[in-house]
């Protein structure tokens, strides 16, 4: 078996590894070999290719070191089951494969940069044999819908890691819940906020573990000088790819009805519509003052698949100039044109790209992912005509669109694309310190805020990623 998964302290048959005198550990074991470092890796060539980066980078500082490397994972390529980026179901193939031979499973996310020494250090400093659940704090402010108003009375008393600045498990825990998963199969249910999950099922209603804080791991942009403490920190946010895609390659679908044209279509001209060069209105109702396009569709109180796919069509038909990239959006949808275009550089638009919020769905019993609507649906040309060709369709009009959408990209065996830039929420119903170090693409909802504000505040481009002054508390 390689030495990249195996150290033992007794086994003859394997050499002892050696290490600079600082980080040696009990009985002359590196620690540094008894961690599995776990990158939160996507599928994306563009995210592969940051991912191998980082695991360069892993892999480089702990040759400085000891002889012996670490195992460094791709989360991504650990097995082909999509549910994996939804952690919990893998918990048994760490169980299996590191358990006897391992003391710590660290998750980094790919922006995520590690001095390897520091955090070997970090990491020494608790039991091993123990149960641990180590990160960086995070808490709500007030009860929020993607956290289905868990701990209404006092949301500030449940703490869940930020994913950003890294997390770990304790051999130890991992295995008590490898065996609670075997004797209770995880539920077939929604992947909302995969971190608040994760953390819930670890608490196990007040039975189990809750996180330590643990103040080295840091969301600080690496080269800042709040960052000297720490053993982790965050590569720019987004990410610098080179020249943002043109104007005229993003062409902008704005779902909409005829009731909402007086209320939320103003939102959109007032707020974020000057920064496109294609955008039109899709509606059940052609109105020429807007104006909207009526595609025959009749309106849905909820689901909007049959809408959502006649845009698809329309866009890789004549009636709409030919772009690379297609964005459909709510009319309540708030978004930085100029930042997904920035984004967007980074992406091959000849690959099947669809790119957005990521939530899951049944991720544990064979379900599958998609692209949450609120927050904005990205799709390269080539996703679309892909899709189409496939035959897939609604089951209805009023089916849940981002959804039949998932399960199609599923069929086909491609995979949507996660961003934490894009919210189906608003900025309320996020953790303040989460959004702190992004810089947002999208929020969504005008539901008991002004969203004119909200904009300015967020998602204009002289905006600073800071949360407004004044907030409306929202009325459960």
């Amino acid at each position: 078996m390689s030495s990249a998964y195996l150290w033992t302290s007794q086994s003859k048959m394997q050499p002892t590894p050696t290490c600079s005198p600082m980080y040696l550990c009990l009985k002359n074991i590196c620690y540094l070999r008894q961690i599995v470092f776990v990158i939160q890796s996507q599928r994306n060539s563009f995210h592969v290719r940051r991912a191998e980066k980082l695991r360069t980078s892993v892999l480089q500082q702990a040759a400085d070191l000891t002889e012996n490397p670490p195992v460094v994972l791709f989360l991504h390529s650990l097995s082909d089951n999509e549910g994996d980026w939804s952690i919990l179901p893998l918990l048994p193939h760490f169980s299996n494969n590191f358990g006897k031979n391992s003391s710590w499973i660290v998750f980094l996310e790919e922006e995520t940069n590690v001095k390897v020494a520091e955090l070997v250090k970090v990491l020494a400093k608790f039991d091993r044999t123990k149960e641990w659940f180590l990160g960086k704090p995070l808490h709500d402010q007030e009860s929020t819908i993607i956290h289905h108003y868990a701990f209404a009375e006092n949301p500030p008393v449940f703490k869940y890691p930020d994913f950003s600045a890294g997390w770990a498990l304790s051999v130890s825990l991992v295995q008590r819940l490898t065996d609670r998963i075997r004797d209770e199969p995880l539920k077939s249910d929604f992947t909302i906020d995969l971190k608040h999950e994760v953390a819930l099922y670890i608490w196990d209603s007040g039975e189990g573990l809750r996180l330590t804080g643990v103040p080295e791991l840091c969301t600080e942009l690496q080269d800042s000088p709040l960052a000297r403490h720490c053993a982790t920190t965050l590569s720019s946010q987004p990410p610098a790819c080179g020249e943002a895609v043109d104007r005229e390659d993003v062409f902008v679908a704005v779902k909409t009805c005829k009731k909402f044209h007086a209320e939320r279509v103003p939102v959109v001209k007032e707020t974020w519509e000057k920064e496109a060069s294609l955008l039109e209105y899709y509606s059940d109702h052609a109105d020429p003052s807007i104006p909207t396009i009526n595609l025959g569709v009749p309106n849905t109180e909820r689901g909007h698949c049959g809408k959502t796919f006649a845009i698809l069509n329309q866009f890789v038909s004549s009636a709409v100039p030919e772009t690379k990239w297609l964005i459909i959006v709510d009319d309540d949808t708030l978004i930085s044109l100029p930042r997904l275009r920035a984004l967007l550089s980074c992406y091959d638009a000849s690959e099947a790209v669809c790119l957005g919020e990521r939530y899951g769905y049944g991720l544990s019993q064979g379900g599958y992912s998609y692209i949450t609507g609120g927050g904005g649906m990205v799709f390269s040309r080539e996703a679309v005509v892909r899709l189409l060709q496939s035959g897939c369709k609604c089951y209805s009009d009023d089916a849940p669109d981002d959804m039949v959408l998932g399960m199609c990209f599923n069929a086909l065996g491609l995979s949507v694309t996660h961003s934490p830039l894009f919210h189906q929420a608003r900025p309320e119903d996020y953790a303040q310190d989460y959004l702190s170090h992004q810089v947002p693409i999208s929020f969504h909802k005008h539901w008991n805020i002004d969203p004119v504000a909200v904009f300015n505040s967020w998602l204009r481009e002289d905006s600073a990623p800071e949360p407004p002054h004044q907030t409306t508390k929202t009325e459960l």
